[in-house]
């Protein structure tokens, strides 16, 4: 276990909005007139009675296979492999896809790794979609692993995958060396970024793709032949534990294509966009969502140097689409919002809200009215974004929203790892802030055992479901039952549709009169409460073994000198807290009010999607 303080969220800046009320006047007074910013066109998609056309892909393959032949010239990945670079380099589909011929084909003829699990280990970089669509389309398993755990934790993965390969960034080396000698059944550690011959059991990732292009030369063309079983176990990858010990994950390809399949029902995405790559590639919704997905289109991505790049790479790189866990995005939201309150704007804004709302008739004219009446908003993220997603865990609606109010897509979507990870999505064309989102095409979704809210916990059913947990059948039979996926996450359907999530079974706080507390509804809460970073609510014993309200909080101190000085005390920043909750408390049932307060000094202990794990902080306490 460990805490991730390199996921914590850096302090953005962005520059002063000056906000010209001319040029608003000037692009409200032409809103009869204005047609579309070519750069700004999309491809109309085909609808069927209710969605948009779906496509048909049944293996990963056949998505790399279309892609890379039809969008051969266009560029696929952009990235800044030395942060001294002036622009970021760009990679075409057809040299991604001689990359990946090449190293199938080396691993394969020069390693003899056919077929094995293979670890990816590291940041998000060209190297890591190179290897991961490799073991994708050969008949290997891909293991991705979070590059954050610490050496004894990637130790015990790479056991239990019976992993015969890893190949590592250059940024784990010094933890490959650590873990190493413990591991003697790899074969082979295979160094991104390197050309290195094979040394022993160490190899240089560049070396086995030049290998490889030679055996292509000569006319071996046997990874390019190699038929995907859409049912084949492909991809093995270690959930993030929030309430539990890590279990293994079984996905195919099937998964894997069904959930393109799905997204492409909802949301049209075209060979225009591009995709910012923020979040960790070993995790299925960025892996999926924000690599399978573009690639199937023809789009791009733009991989982000790391967090503290957030805004530069932003305007260097001019994304369309930003998918986002909601930490993230509220911040975004935080520190813009707090600019223009600087720029004593904050009225401007809200009018302009207001004005352009009212052109919603026109809303193919009113997006780029937004478009120009924000514009400086806009070109703090880049001057193209078009949709905002947001998902792995609940998000404030007034934030979603706000994005909508200036003109960007806000959508919401929800499954987990063993869902590949979609199992509901927001359509563009039917978005209801606050929910998070429709069934997708290929899923059902049903409230087990609802109470008078119809509140249960969420079943699933999907093409996109796991085959199951690694060598884990009773795990598998307790999650899966009757061809329903158990999620452990509690929420309702309303009555078109929409999914809300609103807890999880396992947080769920039981008081002594059977009432039933979601501690997510009250950490929404308190985290509109400016003095507060990060909160995480629970029920705690007191000395009676009663349960009672308790709330861990992080203080955002920045925030608290700005409103209450400087120079404070514990005792002091403890009663500004105390003060604000008793605020949070009256919004509540008495029930569900917090009774007491815990200031917690340290970051807590994260999932790589940077939820909270309850159950790592509730055992610290334990001990």
């Amino acid at each position: 276990m460990r805490i991730l303080n390199d996921f914590k969220i850096p302090n953005f800046k962005f520059p002063k909005f000056k906000i010209d009320m001319g040029k608003i006047m000037e692009s409200l007074e032409r809103i009869g007139e204005s047609k579309e910013d070519d750069s700004q066109k999309h491809t109309e998609p085909k609808w069927d009675k209710r969605n948009y056309v779906p496509t048909e892909y049944k293996t990963v393959k056949e998505i790399f296979n279309r892609s890379t032949e039809l969008f051969a010239d266009r560029t696929f990945i952009l990235e800044k492999f030395n942060h001294k670079d002036e622009a970021f380099t760009e990679i075409t589909y057809k040299q991604f896809r001689e990359d990946v011929m090449a190293l199938g084909t080396g691993l394969d003829k020069l390693l003899g790794l056919k077929g094995k699990p293979v670890i990816i280990i590291g940041e998000n970089t060209y190297y890591w979609y190179v290897s991961y669509i490799t073991m994708l389309c050969s008949a290997g398993i891909a293991v991705p692993v979070d590059k954050e755990l610490p050496p004894n934790e990637i130790e015990n993965v790479i056991r239990r995958s019976k992993a015969e390969a890893v190949i590592y960034s250059t940024k784990k080396e010094e933890v490959i060396k650590k873990v190493k000698d413990n591991l003697p059944e790899i074969k082979y550690f295979i160094k991104m970024n390197s050309e290195e011959a094979v040394n022993g059991r160490d190899v240089g990732i560049d070396f086995v793709i030049n290998k490889g292009k030679e055996f292509i030369a000569q006319g071996i063309d046997d990874f390019e032949k190699i038929e995907i079983d859409p049912e084949e176990f492909k991809v093995l990858i270690f959930t993030s534990g929030t309430t539990s010990a890590a279990k293994g994950v079984m996905i195919c390809n099937r998964n894997l294509a069904q959930n393109i399949n799905a997204v492409s029902a909802y949301v049209n995405l075209t060979k225009e966009d591009r995709l910012f790559s923020v979040l960790p590639l070993h995790h299925t919704y960025e892996s999926t969502i924000g690599f399978l997905l573009p690639m199937a289109v023809g789009a791009s991505i733009a991989v982000c140097e790391g967090l503290k790049y957030i805004v530069p790479n932003l305007k260097e790189t001019h994304p369309t689409a930003l998918i986002a866990v909601p930490l993230l995005i509220e911040n975004l939201y935080k520190k813009i919002n707090d600019n223009i309150v600087k720029s004593k704007k904050d009225k401007l804004v809200k009018s302009m809200i207001y004005l352009t709302n009212l052109t919603n008739a026109l809303k193919s004219v009113n997006v780029e009215i937004k478009r120009k009446v924000f514009s400086e908003i806009y070109d703090s993220l880049g001057g193209k974004i078009r949709y905002i997603v947001s998902a792995a865990a609940p998000i404030d609606p007034n934030i979603g929203k706000w994005i909508q109010d200036i003109g960007i897509c806000f959508l919401q979507g929800y499954g987990l790892t063993e869902t590949s990870p979609i199992a509901a999505l927001t359509p563009e064309f039917d978005t209801k802030v606050g929910s998070a989102g429709k069934p997708v095409i290929c899923a059902e979704i049903k409230i087990d055992n609802p109470n008078e809210k119809g509140e249960g916990e969420v079943l699933i059913k999907s093409e996109t479901l796991m085959l199951g947990y690694y060598e884990n059948e009773e795990a598998t039979k307790e999650a899966i039952q009757d061809g329903w996926f158990h999620s452990g996450d509690i929420g309702y359907l309303d009555n078109e549709g929409f999914l809300y999530i609103t807890g999880r079974c396992k947080n769920v706080i039981v008081t002594q009169n059977g009432k039933n507390i979601y501690p997510e509804e009250i950490e929404m809460l308190l985290g509109n409460v400016p003095e507060i970073k990060e909160c995480m609510v629970y029920g705690k014993e007191d000395e009676g073994q009663e349960l009672i309200i308790s709330a861990k909080v992080i203080p955002n101190l920045d925030k608290i000198k700005e409103n209450h000085g400087d120079n404070l005390t514990d005792n002091q920043v403890y009663n500004i807290i105390w003060e604000e909750i008793k605020k949070v408390n009256k919004q509540l049932t008495s029930y569900k009010a917090i009774k007491n307060l815990e200031i917690k000094k340290d970051e807590f202990e994260k999932t790589t999607t940077m939820k909270i794990k309850r159950y790592a902080e509730l055992n610290k306490d334990k001990k």
